[in-house]
């Protein structure tokens, strides 16, 4: 009796806002009598921290310290004997880097939090109104986008530049030495025209962005090439490993990840960010969808991710630091506890309100904030903990209905992926909020759909339906119904309408 062949390997770069980790990933299918049981199993090889550096008054990342971890977790994966079928890379969207003639970085990429776009989406749009932008992109207005950033370069760094490389290509162009955009981050640049799945030239030129910066074009599960001498070197991988383009926006790669039956769910992706809406077969362009500043993202099989940016865990990540820099013993789990009996819809805020996108006291700022709406200000990390939750919660509410109304989607269910899916108050919040059931995790959404885009390459999965079943067959799913204390849509309906 033959031995089975093992199973496949597939490493996932996968490096969020603040975090990155290199991850192995096997798959199978399991498919039929006797082809054995489904597996979908994930090992972290390597974690390392994201950095940003401010230097000069300019927040940049450090995209060569990133490439670096990332090239350590590939050749940690090798040193264990593990050569992995392919590598794929997803990271956060709208950031990149400049190549110039000869193919170098003319500059370490400036982090979209960085204050030089500060008044610039004003500038774009007064020469390229907003109807006409929405109408070929679809996207949210949001100031960091890259149409945004591209207009604040200094005009001498431009006219020296020959490429511009979202995050995650300009990472695999460094590890296979070929350009181009993989489709799904590139639409959340704010410079690709939705409907045709091509760039916008005729929007770059109206903006006064050079068209000739704009790469080719390829679709996720598309090998790119294979690795270059360098990093074949750097990792003791063989240089024919390929490297597959992935949905590289990690919240493309996320959504691909929810373990979802049917079409009638709406998702959310929970970690820095939070992206909060639906799956179309294609765009809302309308202009109520505009004013409501929901974009359209392009999704892998051509699918829309509906959805509109909310702040996320970002206020709460920002209050531990603080307090962990004062010297406070911070416990996450203990303060969550606390949390869920401070008393409801005490103090409340709007995650998305432009105070809070910055770096700083998030504390000082939350009691600012209730302070001048005449709320009472939240006494003591529990207190604000509870303030930052009930209001995440409130601003999921607000979009899944928005989503709902503007595209004409039923939604029965919420999927909440990604690092939210461990904090148990968010997550009952949340279904009380919208009024129907939460269905947590993985919490690994986006490194399973990392990995998932890659097996299909492979012929290991078939087709978007199978990656969705395969992972609610094999991963840590937890329900909640709504019901839990002062659940009643009054009493939300109340606590939304203090917002305004």
């Amino acid at each position: 009796m033959s031995t089975p062949s093992p199973l496949p390997v597939f490493a996932a770069i996968d490096i969020g806002a603040s975090s990155g980790r290199v991850i192995a990933g096997r798959v199978a299918a399991g498919r039929g009598t006797g082809g054995g049981p489904p597996i979908l199993d994930l090992t972290e090889v390597h974690r390392f921290p994201n950095r940003p550096v401010r230097v000069r008054g300019t927040l940049h990342w450090d995209i060569l310290g990133l490439y670096g971890e990332a090239l350590d977790g590939l050749r940690k994966l090798g040193a264990g004997g593990v050569r992995p079928a392919s590598v794929g890379i997803d990271t956060w969207a709208v950031d990149y880097g400049l190549l110039d003639a000869r193919g170098d970085l003319l500059a370490n990429p400036v982090h979209y939090r960085d204050g030089r776009t500060d008044g610039v989406m004003d500038r774009v749009l007064s020469a390229v109104p907003a109807r006409d932008i929405y109408r070929t992109t679809g996207l949210q207005f949001l100031p960091f986008n890259t149409l945004y950033q591209l207009a604040a370069e200094a005009p001498e760094r431009l006219g020296a530049a020959r490429e511009l490389l979202l995050i995650p290509d300009l990472l695999a162009y460094w590890l296979t030495g070929r350009v181009g955009a993989e489709r799904t981050n590139a639409s959340t640049t704010q410079l690709y025209d939705v409907r045709s799945g091509t760039w916008s030239t005729e929007l770059a030129a109206r903006a006064g962005i050079p068209v000739q910066l704009l790469p080719p074009l390829h679709d996720p599960g598309t090998r790119t090439g294979t690795l270059t001498a360098d990093s074949a070197d750097a990792t003791g991988l063989d240089p024919s490993t390929p490297v597959v383009a992935v949905g590289s926006h990690d919240t493309a790669s996320a959504v691909v990840g929810v373990p979802a039956r049917g079409r009638d769910f709406a998702y959310i992706s929970c970690g820095t960010w939070s992206l909060v809406g639906v799956e179309l077969d294609k765009p809302v362009l309308t202009e109520e969808s505009r004013a409501a500043n929901f974009t359209n993202e392009a999704g892998v099989d051509g699918t829309i991710r509906y959805l509109r940016n909310v702040m996320g865990l970002w206020i709460l990540q920002e209050c531990l630091r603080v307090w962990q820099a004062r010297g406070l013993a911070v416990d996450l789990p203990a303060l969550l506890e606390q949390a869920a009996r401070e008393e409801p819809f005490r103090s409340l805020v709007d995650p998305d309100d432009p105070e809070f996108l910055p770096p700083g006291d998030m504390p000082v700022r939350i009691a600012a904030h209730c302070e001048r709406t005449g709320q009472p200000v939240p006494q003591g990390p529990a207190a604000v903990v509870r303030c930052v939750v009930e209001s995440l919660a409130l601003a999921y509410r607000r979009t899944v209905r928005d989503a709902v109304r503007l595209s004409g989607t039923a939604v029965e269910t919420v999927h909440l992926v990604g690092g939210g899916a461990r904090n148990e108050l968010l997550c009952q919040l949340t279904a009380d909020a919208c009024g129907v059931p939460v269905v947590a995790g993985p919490v690994e959404a986006t490194a399973i759909g990392n990995v998932l885009v890659q097996a299909r390459a492979a012929g290991v999965v078939s087709d978007l339906t199978e990656m969705r079943e395969l992972t609610a067959a094999t991963q840590s799913l937890h329900r909640y119904a709504p019901g839990g204390t002062h659940s009643g849509r009054s009493a939300w309906d109340a606590a939304e309408r203090r917002l305004g």
